[in-house]
């Protein structure tokens, strides 16, 4: 017989629900950027999650941002661009 042991322990803390969230309806277009940090692959996983976003639902529009640099934060300009152009944003980490 094999019997398998779920290592999952108590959590000590109480979870808190993720309450940030972007509305889209419909068709309406709704900017989503995608920001890679710069890490090989960050951008090529980025492009691969902006495809399967625009198929799920054909109202997003997808802004791709790379900082270029995983040791330095998001500067200003950047930030004021994404802030400008898209209601919500994804950062991610490749490597």
């Amino acid at each position: 017989m094999i019997e398998y042991h779920n290592p999952d322990a108590a959590v000590g803390i109480e979870e808190t629900p993720y309450d940030l969230s972007v509305a889209i309806r419909g068709e309406e277009a709704t900017s989503i950027g995608l920001l890679a940090n710069g890490f090989p692959d960050s951008v090529e996983f980025l492009d691969a999650l902006g495809e399967s976003l625009k198929a799920l639902r054909p109202g997003i529009v997808i802004r791709a941002y790379n900082k270029g640099n995983a040791s330095i934060p998001a500067g200003q300009t950047l930030l004021g661009e994404i802030g400008g152009e898209c209601v919500g944003v994804v950062a991610a980490y490749g490597h």
